[in-house]
């Protein structure tokens, strides 16, 4: 599939029972996923139930899309996250951000080296054109964002690309994490600036170390859980289930 080219190499395992790819409600934080570019990234909606405020993260394309079901939910879309700058996460939001009149938070600093190149990313990709994007805010690990009342943690989990980040909301046992993991696979290290020996170290060290049973929204693909990728993937898992 297309979207194999920018996130992840074949997956060489299935995972049975995974989660389905859409709302996801869990304490006052809402998550929809929207699907957008022809990729068919995952971008998500998230909320908070008691405010209605709402960011989107990863907007790559299609704002009509994300805008539509923003308005029927009758959300206010206070910021959008991005986790990392490929075209087909971060080529929209630009243009969302003005729509909305908001601002845009993330990825870390050295994903600049990719947000830069969002034009020729377009052109290489297929994709209607996207000026190069600075986020009004960088984010580092250990930041957080709020959404509403929620408040989300940042993780750095560079190897996929640089300045790559998730997001971790411990009171809905959810991560948003792009393309560092996906069902039964990990995102792709052979870009510039790729690095697979810190994408396993991001993947083993960080992300295996939330709950096992803390739900992972992935940029591509169906959901799945920590404890799942962890006992079964076969580029990380843990040996000691093997």
């Amino acid at each position: 599939p297309a979207a194999a080219r920018l996130a992840a190499p074949p997956a060489r395992a299935t995972i049975a029972g995974s989660i389905p790819c859409q709302v996801m409600p869990a304490m006052s934080l809402q998550l929809q996923v929207v699907p957008v570019t022809p990729f068919q990234q995952n971008c998500s909606v998230i909320w908070c139930d008691v405010t209605r405020r709402a960011a989107v993260v990863d907007a790559g394309g299609d704002i009509d899309r994300i805008l539509a079901f923003v308005r029927e939910h009758d959300l206010t879309v206070e910021k959008l996250l991005l986790t990392h700058g490929h075209i087909d996460h971060a080529g929209g939001a630009r243009a969302l951000a003005d729509a909305l009149g908001v601002q845009i938070e993330g990825p870390q600093r050295g994903e600049s080296f990719w947000l830069d190149q969002l034009p020729s990313q377009g052109t290489m990709f297929g994709f209607a054109r996207s000026e190069p994007l600075t986020p009004e805010r960088w984010l580092e690990e250990g930041d957080t964002v709020t959404v509403g009342e929620e408040v989300l943690d940042v993780l750095h989990c560079p190897g996929h690309t640089p300045g790559h980040v998730v997001f971790v909301s411990h009171a809905a046992n959810l991560c948003i994490v792009g393309d560092v993991l996906f069902q039964g696979s990990i995102g792709r290290t052979d870009f510039p600036m790729g690095n697979h020996q810190q994408l396993i170290d991001a993947i083993r060290g960080k992300l295996f170390a939330l709950p096992d049973d803390m739900v992972v929204v992935p940029g591509h693909g169906p959901f799945t859980t920590i404890g799942e990728e962890r006992r079964s993937n076969p580029f990380v898992a843990d040996r000691r289930y093997g």
